[in-house]
């Protein structure tokens, strides 16, 4: 984990301008921990990829020593806090992923390491803004329903936040959603387009089984919805107190970075990834962020989707879950804001 003091500086704000021509500089912040270190693997396959820029408290250099010896044409550095570390590794970063912190293990919640994580996301955020105030923000640490809203206020702080640039990564909630499916159906996951709203823990995840194309029995769909929603805590509970969903989470947040980057350094159009974002959809509810399906732009955010029909079932996850994901925001600006 990363914990520092800060010293605040005032950023003045200007256009993003891609390091490389064709290629991004992207820092991954926590790069040595258990989904920092698959991830940034996954990353280096990446040819939009000009610069891996790893950070770590501890053993990045020689995370970025084994992987630049892959034979793809990114380079790869690696840092501690030791010597402006951070600063170095967040300099000219076009996009930013976080997935510093604790783990979670058994018995544990996404809240319960929120006192740990939060205040991890808070001093990176801090970094950010001052060193790389322009990147696109990826935020993997948890609880996401708060550390999205931790990112934003710092930025407020800043006079640079602009919410087309920062994402909570939900991506692993519909990686497993159409996983879970495929068993049950006997389909191939990859043909799955399971859609799923809310936030990133427990009652907030709301899967959007009826638009799946599959019909499902009562019991299948309760079923169902509740593997998805705490498919977290099977695999902390599979790992014995080791860990919790690493490897998953870093094939997700590949996936997110990459569709990202086919957006901002490519250009190209019609990029939809689901993703946790300030958005209206629930703006007369007082939810400041919620995740839908995102189409991604040059800018970050192009538009957000609507949540389209949704069956009686699902607007009692979504009654469940708003009051919930409330709680979250407000819990994560006040951390920021005090």
């Amino acid at each position: 984990m990363f914990t520092s003091k800060l010293v605040n500086v005032v950023v003045s704000k200007r256009a993003f301008s891609s390091s490389a021509a064709n290629a991004a500089k992207v820092a991954v912040l926590g790069a040595a921990g258990g989904i920092g270190q698959p991830l940034s693997l996954l990353l280096k396959h990446n040819e939009l990829i000009s610069h891996l820029s790893l950070f770590d408290i501890v053993n990045t250099p020689g995370v970025a020593a084994d992987i630049s010896h892959i034979n793809t044409a990114s380079k790869v550095t690696g840092y501690v806090p030791e010597n402006d570390g951070l600063k170095l590794a967040l300099t000219d970063a076009d996009v930013i992923v976080i997935p510093a912190g604790v783990p979670r293990k058994p018995g544990m919640s996404r809240d319960d390491l929120f006192n740990t994580n939060a205040g991890i996301v808070r001093d990176l955020a801090t970094a950010a803004a001052q060193y790389a105030p322009n990147a696109f923000l990826a935020v993997i640490s948890n609880p996401v329903n708060s550390t999205v809203a931790i990112v934003s206020e710092v930025f407020k702080k800043f006079g640079i936040y602009d919410p087309r640039r920062i994402f909570g990564v939900t991506t692993l909630d519909i990686v497993r959603a159409s996983r879970f499916v495929s068993e049950l159906k006997g389909t191939n996951p990859k043909d799955e387009k399971i859609t799923v709203v809310g936030g990133h823990s427990g009652v907030t995840i709301i899967p959007l089984l009826s638009q799946s194309g599959h019909t499902f029995t009562d019991e299948e769909l309760k079923a169902l919805t509740h593997r998805i929603q705490f498919g977290g805590d099977e695999v902390v509970k599979a790992k014995a107190g080791t860990g919790s969903a690493t490897l998953s989470m870093a094939y997700a947040a590949n996936r997110f970075t990459g569709s990202l980057l086919r957006a901002i350094v490519k250009g190209e159009k019609g990029v939809i990834e689901p993703s946790y974002v300030k958005s209206d959809l629930f703006k007369s509810d007082g939810i400041e962020y919620f995740a839908s399906n995102v189409e991604l732009s040059s800018e970050g955010v192009g538009k957000v989707h609507s949540l389209g029909k949704l069956s009686a079932y699902e607007k009692e996850l979504l009654s469940a879950a708003l009051p919930e994901l409330k709680k979250n925001i407000t819990k994560g600006a006040d951390f920021a804001n005090n």
